[in-house]
């Protein structure tokens, strides 16, 4: 069958229907559950009748004021809070149905004293009824009692607490924290605050009823528009903490030490529930026939779509070949091999000739009879997107390096959809597989001579190439024996080059668990000291003979 040649006209037409058809069936389904602004407050008058303002917190200059400020004397032991006048819909207990919600609201903490000032505000959700607790001052942000502190759940409260002077419960001086039914953060995280001079900041708070997540959001002046990229985040069912109807608002405090929290703009959005049940039902099987009749109508441009998007994704994948074979052949050394060539060498990859198994597909044995040569064969599997990456940057890296204990990266493919490195073949095998299998038990010469080897290697690449290489996932298996047991360190799929000046910025976890270095995890970013800590950890391994994760679980 010739499919008709469609012209951008054409195109453009069928992309706006689509648009126009998606659009016209959400509102007809969904109507009656509208996003809506409840209130949007660019400033706040003295006399503002939408605002209830509780303890010591008052409107003064267009803003509101939480605490007490400099002209009202003493400023300590200062609690005070502004909230939304009327009740706010969180749910609906006959439909369980759940709320979203967004609030931005920009506010300057400011310190009195630059060298000692706390405590902080928050935005917090409660039932509509509640009060300021008694003995709320200080550490305690005008949320919890003392005594009510760490499980609130006679009083129940969900905050957003921004933080400026550590008690003995928190994590850092100046942190934002998601606060529930207690002064605890369920998730928190460093804040590069602006107390000392009073900068403005902007905050949104979002909540999706289908992903439960709550997020926190935060800028400054300088940067105030919302960029989608949270600060924290914690998921939770506010229908299992709070009731239907919630009062929403601010609340702050000090202690013994001082500072000013004003809030100086507020917006709320949130979906509303429908009133009539007849029109939801009307209007839902209304949506169903108009939609029914909307998406018959528009197969046939779904079938073009598809059609288009696959003969785009198909010269796509061709293009990004063709840069890889620029970029690979930019290197010395390694060789490009025809796919043939290795369904030959390999038997068609025959599970006879297969060594093992990685994370992103299997390694077989070959021999090249060009170059009359055993070698490793890796090939990575289909649609693998990780996989890919890994297949360039290993390419990129390994055949740039050259070292006695580098497993050598003899040659790679990339054809037909298939992904493959050629490695010179090691006869015996992976170091894990003398450690902790059955293979030829190692000598404590040969454990030193590996012990030396990887030294080597590590010292090469963190400090005498060009740049300096990260390798992020040192362990045993990855540790390659040649004929001779001299060590040969393999596997840079997640191996990252850096300037030595500079160390590695990414924050995404890459690695082994039980080889990583506690601020890998806490941290995502990997570090030449971060191999050396897998490196050591592998070097515990030697005198044990057993997996350290085996000895963490039996712990």
């Amino acid at each position: 069958m010739t499919l008709p040649k469609l012209t951008d006209y054409h195109l453009g037409s069928i992309q706006t229907l689509l648009v126009l058809s998606q659009i016209a069936i959400y509102f007809i389904l969904f109507l009656p559950y509208t996003n809506s602004e409840l209130f949007n407050f660019s400033s706040f008058n003295s006399n503002e009748q939408n605002i209830y303002q509780e303890g010591d917190a008052f409107s003064s200059n267009g803003v509101l004021q939480l605490t007490k400020n400099q002209q009202d004397g003493s400023l300590t032991n200062s609690v005070g809070r502004s909230t939304y006048s009327k009740p706010v819909q969180l749910w609906d207990s006959k439909t369980k149905r759940l709320a979203s919600f967004r609030t931005h609201f920009s506010f300057v903490i400011k310190a009195v004293n630059s060298s000692m000032y706390g405590e902080g505000l928050s935005f917090f959700l409660a039932p509509f009824n509640a009060e300021i607790p008694y003995n709320s001052t200080g550490g305690f942000l005008g949320l919890f009692s003392q005594h009510s502190a760490f499980n609130s759940t006679q009083n129940p409260i969900v905050a957003v607490e921004f933080d400026s002077l550590k008690n003995y419960w928190d994590p850092s001086d100046d942190h934002v924290g998601i606060n529930v039914n207690s002064i605890v953060s369920v998730a928190n995280v460093t804040w590069s605050s602006s107390i000392k001079n009073g900068s403005t900041a902007n905050a949104w708070v979002d909540y999706n009823s289908v992903s439960k997540n709550l997020s926190v959001f935060l800028t400054y002046a300088g940067n105030p528009s919302y960029n989608g990229t949270s600060t924290l985040f914690h998921v939770v069912d506010l229908r299992d903490i709070l009731p239907e109807m919630v009062r929403v608002g601010f609340s702050a405090s000090t202690g013994s030490w001082i500072e000013i929290h004003n809030i100086l703009s507020w917006d709320f959005f949130s979906d509303e529930f429908p009133e009539d049940k007849s029109k939801t039902i009307i209007g839902l099987v209304l949506g169903l026939v108009f939609g029914g009749i909307i998406l018959v109508s528009v197969f046939g441009v779904l079938f073009f779509s598809w059609w288009k998007k696959r003969v785009a994704h198909k010269k796509e994948n061709n293009d990004s070949d063709d840069f890889m074979d620029d970029e690979f052949e930019k290197g010395t050394g390694p060789k490009r091999f025809s796919y043939n060539e290795l369904v030959g060498a390999t038997n068609n990859f025959s599970e006879e000739g297969k060594l093992g198994e990685g994370g992103f597909g299997g390694v077989y044995k070959g021999f090249v009879g060009d170059l009359n040569l055993d070698v490793a064969v890796k090939r990575v599997s289909r649609g693998s997107k990780q996989g890919r990456k890994e297949y360039i940057s290993e390419v990129k890296i390994i055949s740039r390096v050259r070292h006695r204990n580098l497993v050598q990266l003899l040659g790679w493919c990339h054809e037909r959809g298939e992904l493959i490195l050629v490695y010179e073949y090691m006869p015996n095998g992976s170091l894990d597989a003398h450690l902790f299998g059955k293979k030829y038990m190692l000598t404590w010469v040969v454990r030193h001579k590996i012990a030396l080897g990887l030294a080597s290697a590590l010292l090469y690449l963190h400090e005498e190439w060009e740049q300096c290489v990260v390798h992020r996932d040192i362990k045993s298996s990855n540790v390659m024996l040649d004929s001779s047991f001299n060590a040969k360190l393999g596997d840079f799929g997640l191996a990252r080059l850096v300037d030595h000046e500079s160390g590695l910025q990414t924050t995404m976890l890459a690695g082994t668990m039980g080889y990583l270095a506690p601020e890998c995890v806490t941290t995502g970013r990997s570090s030449k000291e971060s191999d050396v800590y897998s490196f050591e950890l592998l070097l515990l391994k030697f005198p044990v003979g057993e997996d350290l994760l085996n000895q963490v679980k039996r712990v």
